[in-house]
């Protein structure tokens, strides 16, 4: 699990509040991490495709019971509660067995049994560093990482408070890690296909774009 840089927190000087949350702009995915507030941009195209592929292949077969065991909520963006800190993992399973049914509450404050998180150059760093740590801390059992950059998925478990690697996959690669080694699915499907440009009709057709002195709005003269 190698780290990387990026996700400066907001300010170090004052612990972040859950206030410092609901006051975050509406655009961004705000977080308390270690007491330091992170505000987070949302995903790319290329994470979004990569996040409900994932949640799109695991959910009939673990959440409803399609082809698959069932048993498991998985859902996209919760935001979790844990001790002190405050995070929006992309992909989260709880087993049904430890929650029976969804809270009223707009968080959750049970420790998920998996977690994956949809690595960027926003949050790469974030992800492989305080917030695995969290989730090492707080004993969830499960965490992948799906980086769209590298067309790769990191499985670990966790043993002895630590996070053990079980395997790394690439491409296309046939899925089947736990904890839902039950069903197989294609890696390739979380990745997009390659854009097309094809030109389009005249009606239709973008303008051609003005070069930097010709703005579209004058800046007014003081």
């Amino acid at each position: 699990m190698k780290k990387s840089t990026s996700a400066k927190p907001e300010s170090a000087s004052v612990r972040a509040t859950y206030q410092d949350v609901l006051d975050a702009p509406p655009h961004m995915v705000a977080e308390i991490v270690a007491g330091r507030l992170y505000t987070l941009p949302r995903p790319s195209p290329a994470n979004a495709v990569a996040r409900s592929g994932l949640g799109g292949l695991l959910n009939p077969s673990f959440q409803y019971g399609r082809g698959g065991p069932g048993g498991w909520w998985i859902l996209n963006e919760p935001e979790l509660h844990l001790s002190e800190d405050i995070v929006v993992p992309d992909l989260v399973g709880w087993r049904r067995e430890r929650m029976p049914g969804i809270p009223s509450t707009a968080y959750f404050t049970l420790v998920p049994d998996w977690v994956c998180e949809v690595l960027s150059p926003s949050t790469r760093r974030l992800d492989l560093g305080g917030k695995s740590e969290i989730y090492a801390r707080e004993s969830v059992r499960h965490f992948w990482l799906v980086d769209p950059d590298a067309r790769s998925l990191e499985a670990y478990a966790l043993r002895d408070a630590a996070w053990l690697h079980i395997d790394t996959l690439f491409e296309d690669a046939s899925v089947s890690l736990p904890p839902f080694e039950a069903v197989t699915f294609n890696l390739g499907d979380l990745w997009p296909p390659p854009a097309v440009h094809k030109d389009l009709p005249s009606k239709v057709r973008p303008r051609e774009s003005k070069s930097h002195s010709e703005p579209e709005l004058a800046e007014s003269s003081k």
